[in-house]
């Protein structure tokens, strides 16, 4: 009896564990993941002036065929290894593997699975807790529901143009407390951060409507 129970201990540990990669597979995989994530920025950007003959519908096309490739190879990947951390495929890797899981915004489902495998990996300090607070806030505003970190920001524009977060906060007096658990800066910052960097990019649009400079 004891040996049986000994037995299915050791099996559910070493179920439960990422298994041990070669440098080969290593190799293999991160070269994998750098190459899905050339053309997840293709797709997860707005069309070049190179992109002309694509139309809305030819480029919604080429999007979903894109992301739905993607997410058929990562759930491959999920189901051998699990959440790909520093130890399997090194910080850039995990990186990357997180940013096609970020952009899979048609899959919510497997974009949760992967947030509670990866918030393990985290507390482990095995992956980027920026990207998990990214990850966790993008789900919630997909779904239509608050932020707990302030990540995702819409833009709203008056007589001056400033960032906030998309839905708003599910906790806006712990806010800043959490983020810096993630290792995040105080929203504040981030939100001036990308209210400036918004409007350097759509300068010329918002000088137009009379708005001259953004609101800090």
């Amino acid at each position: 009896m004891k040996n049986c129970i000994l037995i299915s201990t050791l099996f559910a540990f070493l179920t439960s564990c990422a298994p041990k990669l070669s440098t080969a597979t290593q190799t293999e995989l991160k070269t994998e993941l750098k190459e899905m994530v050339k053309i997840d920025q293709v797709a997860a950007s707005p069309p070049k002036n190179g992109n002309t003959n694509y139309d809305k519908e030819k480029w919604k096309s080429f999007k979903d065929s894109v992301f739905t490739v993607t997410k058929n190879q990562l759930e491959k990947i999920y189901k051998k290894y699990g959440f790909l951390g520093f130890d399997q495929v090194g910080k850039d890797g995990s990186n990357d593997f997180w940013l096609l899981i970020q952009h899979l915004d048609k899959y919510p489902e497997f974009q949760q699975q992967v947030l509670g495998s990866m918030q393990k990996e985290v507390k482990k300090r095995n992956a980027n807790p920026e990207n998990y607070a990214f990850l966790y806030d993008r789900i919630k505003v997909n779904a239509g529901e608050k932020q707990l970190f302030g990540t995702q920001v819409t833009y709203e524009v008056k007589a001056t143009v400033s960032a906030i977060p998309k839905n708003g906060l599910s906790d806006p007096d712990h806010v800043d407390a959490l983020r810096k658990e993630y290792n995040l800066e105080p929203l504040k910052e981030y939100l001036n951060a990308m209210t400036e960097m918004h409007f350097e990019m759509n300068k010329a649009r918002y000088e137009k409507i009379g708005v001259t400079k953004p609101n800090l």
